[in-house]
């Protein structure tokens, strides 16, 4: 990785659309990246929609504090996004295009919380999010994705912290503010992004079983109606601070691991 480039010439391929791996892709939008290629899966249950470049999938389209992104599917497509200044999506869950389009970094943004087949060799600068990964080994480095102190460091050895399996502390609420699907089934919402809600009240089905806020706050996020769901399965978020404008913009972990991507490629790969 010693051949430098000039950061507005670097062509990058992201695994995922969801949460963090769209605040990621602004912020490297915003830092002068153009040519920007996300992967997605043929369904992605993202649950933070309105910040969820993923939802190109359904739509044809998403923008994120306006920074627009289009589906596409062949890499002519793609490139006559990128010269009108849009991030492409892509359906491609076995990263067929990144042969293709051969980026200079590839980001596994997927946060699977294991390696589903990311390699050294998909980019000359392979980037993981959280654990899963061990630099030198599977990546060229590992972003820290765990909220605290190391949030948003570059490994260039060794391995993020291990899954803690405790959603991160919001208001002073962890566990408490995720709904859960409590069976496999069908999604079929009873509010919207931004809501006011109380404690105990129903904000979607999952088959015929209603999942209830166990919280105060704003509907922050939340699965699509009509998508289909295992148990466990994440399919909300609510917010204690009760501030609806917090459903429409990019995290402070988005935007931190946004700015470790770039961290790593100036170091990396740029002059």
């Amino acid at each position: 990785m010693s051949n430098k480039m000039d950061l507005n010439a670097c062509r990058l391929v992201i695994k995922g659309g969801g949460e963090m791996a769209s605040g990621i892709a602004v912020r490297l939008y915003r830092a002068g990246l153009r040519e920007i290629l996300l992967l997605e899966a043929p369904a992605p249950l993202a649950v933070r929609r309105t910040v969820s470049f993923c939802e190109a999938v359904y739509d044809g389209e998403q923008e994120v504090e306006g920074v627009l992104a289009r589906r596409e599917q062949n890499r002519e497509e793609i490139a006559a996004l990128w010269r009108q200044g849009i991030i492409a999506v892509a359906v491609d869950p076995d990263w067929k295009l990144l042969g293709q389009i051969r980026p200079h970094v590839c980001v596994d943004a997927i946060l699977a919380k294991r390696n589903t087949g990311t390699a050294l060799s998909d980019a000359p600068l392979t980037l993981g999010i959280g654990p899963g990964f061990t630099a030198r080994v599977d990546a060229h480095a590992v972003i820290e994705s765990n909220r605290g102190h190391n949030l948003g460091r570059v490994y260039t050895e060794g391995s993020a912290q291990a899954d803690t399996c405790i959603p991160g502390d919001i208001g002073g609420y962890t566990v408490e503010r995720v709904l859960r699907a409590p069976e496999d089934g069908i999604t079929r919402a009873h509010r919207k992004i931004g809501e006011l809600v109380r404690a105990g009240d129903a904000v979607l089905n999952v088959g015929t079983t209603p999942v209830t806020a166990q919280i105060d706050g704003v509907v922050r996020g939340l699965v699509r109606s009509g998508v289909s769901v295992t148990k466990r399965t994440k399919v909300g978020d609510i917010d204690p601070r009760g501030n609806a404008e917090f459903c429409c913009t990019v995290s402070e972990k988005a935007r931190a691991l946004g700015g470790a991507v770039l961290e790593a490629i100036c170091t990396f790969i740029t002059n």
